[in-house]
């Protein structure tokens, strides 16, 4: 014992000390102290009231807790909040469609034109009719899914296009030596296609991807295994449910409820359609 201490001495409690308050974010890693689980956020949800966050092993098993205390990040005790919130994407501009141009007044509904623009699939259609929509309706365009181009020139064929019935077609993946490419030039080297198809397309894999990531609170889009179907593949990722046809649809109304305007959306998809509408609406 050290004498030379000896005395009176302070025995007031210790000062409480305030957690730091950390809202969660998909792929955080976390301990969780009373369980010892230590996994990825892969998805938070509201369940009864309260907020539940998944943590995924490395070994890709799951379990669920309540958010608030009892957490570890980077070996530090937090208090986990809910996610921030986003803030919100500016919509059109007073005046303005979702894709820019001068909001057309007192516009009486037009008759469908014979020309059409043809899109992949129904998800394609549905992000086109979000952003162009109102201009296409002004110029009496309509826009149909073809759930697949594998036969585009038997398609096109009984299309019949011509002057007055031209036919713009925007393809998923349009890239040099790819399988579109080659069905894209067979199908402009068909009787009657120079002049009355047109047929654009822009890079990505799916149309999904020409969200920009920002939009969506990501770097970028995550990279799907080879062999994995691409959508399946990207809910997963993101830790939303992917196992049926029911559980993408969702998902995709998901991404498609984050796109506001055409600044939403990657140039390279922006240019492409553009350039379909100016074909199919100038004389």
């Amino acid at each position: 014992m050290d004498y030379q201490n000896w005395g009176p001495r302070g025995i007031a409690a210790p000062a409480r000390r305030e957690l730091p308050e950390v809202p969660v974010e998909r792929g955080m890693v976390l301990e969780e102290v009373q369980s010892g689980w230590v996994g990825a956020v892969t998805r938070v949800e509201k369940s009864g009231g309260m907020h539940v966050v998944a943590l995924e092993d490395r070994r890709g098993k799951s379990r669920s807790f309540r958010l608030g205390f009892g957490f570890l990040l980077e070996g530090e005790p937090i208090r986990l909040m809910p996610p921030a919130p986003k803030p919100a994407t500016a919509g059109p501009a007073a005046g303005r469609t979702a894709s820019g141009s001068v909001r057309v007044a007192g516009q009486r509904a037009q008759v469908a034109k014979a020309s059409r623009i043809w899109v992949e699939g129904k998800h394609d259609a549905e992000l086109v009719e979000k952003v162009w929509g109102d201009d296409l309706r002004v110029e009496g365009i309509v826009v149909e899914p073809l759930h697949g181009i594998d036969d585009l020139a038997a398609a096109v064929a009984d299309f019949r296009p011509g002057p007055g019935r031209r036919l713009g077609v925007l393809v998923d993946h349009l890239v040099p030596d790819s399988k579109e490419s080659r069905i894209a030039d067979a199908v402009m080297a068909s009787p009657g296609a120079a002049g009355n198809v047109l047929i654009v397309g822009h890079p990505y894999v799916d149309v999904w991807q020409a969200i920009r990531p920002a939009v969506l609170g990501i770097e970028k889009w995550p990279a799907v295994p080879r062999g994995q179907d691409w959508k399946t593949g990207i809910l997963k990722a993101f830790g939303w449910p992917h196992a049926t046809k029911e559980d993408i649809g969702l998902g995709w109304q998901k991404l498609l409820g984050a796109v506001r305007t055409y600044a939403d959306l990657e140039a390279s998809l922006l240019g492409r359609v553009e350039e379909v509408i100016d074909f199919l609406t100038v004389p």
